[in-house]
């Protein structure tokens, strides 16, 4: 169990900018914030801007539920050439000449993949094979067989922009999802290859552009914000102090008269609408995966 923390505590919503990594971004927030318990909910691609969700001092143990959120996307997928990162930061391995491919075409084309799909990671990216990250491989010039993973596309809406070959993309899809991925498997099921450019993530979960800060300027949402996502419960103050000391739990006692609360992981709030802990179900009753309130709170 977790006593208050001295730092801030909560989430900051961040708009990266393009030429920062996701390190980079915790960094900056770091110093920014004067705390080094910053952490992140998912990398953002160098040359992608968007939404990045930091958590702050004990948010941090928060992370791990955020991370699974779905996403969502913007960018373009330009026709008629393949690049070593499937993005326009690499270098160019194949050129198509795809001026015959049309529009319908290339919509059609972009239905195939939404709805459950298997995906191959790129080389630059952080899954880990044999222990290694793909993109130190890559750094080394290296190439390693990858495995598909399955990853699940709700919306791959695709438009003409305003240059010949080049396709605004719209992308809604689960966490593990490769946006660059999307764009060079289209441009190989068109018969040629395609990369992505100008990619910029709009929303995690709930979480959007719209709420986002630079990172000089972070806004903290509160500790109850941050599982907003996720179905909560709230609970009187017998039951909160019974959570403090991470007491397994009737499912009764969280809300749930008929003994189910569904597959969790719950979010429970106090009296007072702050975040005591995350419930899961076990064993016909309910355990704390973990507690954020003092003993005897």
């Amino acid at each position: 169990m977790a006593g208050r923390s001295a730092g801030p505590d909560g989430i900051a919503v961040i708009d990266k900018e393009a030429g920062w990594t996701s390190h980079d971004v915790v960094a900056k927030a770091r110093g920014v914030l004067g705390t080094r318990k910053v952490g992140h909910s998912g990398t953002l691609d160098p040359d992608a801007t968007g939404v990045l969700v930091l958590g702050v001092g004990r948010a941090t143990r928060l992370l791990r539920f955020l991370t699974l959120l779905p996403k969502s996307y913007v960018g373009r997928v330009v026709l008629g050439s393949e690049t070593t990162t499937l993005d326009a930061s690499g270098e160019v391995t194949a050129v198509h000449d795809m001026s015959a491919v049309t529009v319908d075409q290339v919509v059609r084309a972009a239905r195939r993949f939404v709805g459950d799909i298997q995906q191959v990671p790129p080389m630059v990216s952080a899954v880990k094979v044999d222990g290694r990250r793909l993109y130190e491989i890559a750094r080394e010039g290296g190439e390693v067989e990858r495995r598909a993973r399955p990853v699940s596309v709700a919306r791959f809406d695709i438009s003409p922009a305003d240059e010949p070959g080049v396709y605004d993309a719209v992308v809604e899809c689960s966490s593990g999802t490769y946006v660059r991925t999307l764009a060079a498997d289209l441009g190989t099921a068109l018969g040629g290859g395609a990369h992505l450019r100008d990619l910029r993530r709009t929303a995690v979960g709930s979480f959007t552009i719209s709420e986002a800060h630079p990172v000089e300027a972070p806004v903290l949402l509160s500790m109850s914000e941050a599982l907003r996502d996720l179905s909560g419960i709230s609970v009187d103050e017998a039951t909160a102090l019974e959570i403090s000391f991470g007491r397994p739990l009737e499912l009764e006692h969280l809300g749930f008269a008929d003994g189910s609360g569904g597959e969790g992981p719950w979010p429970v709030y106090g009296p007072d609408g702050s975040l005591l802990a995350v419930y899961e179900p076990h064993g016909g009753q309910s355990r704390p995966v973990m507690v954020l309130a003092p003993a005897g709170s």
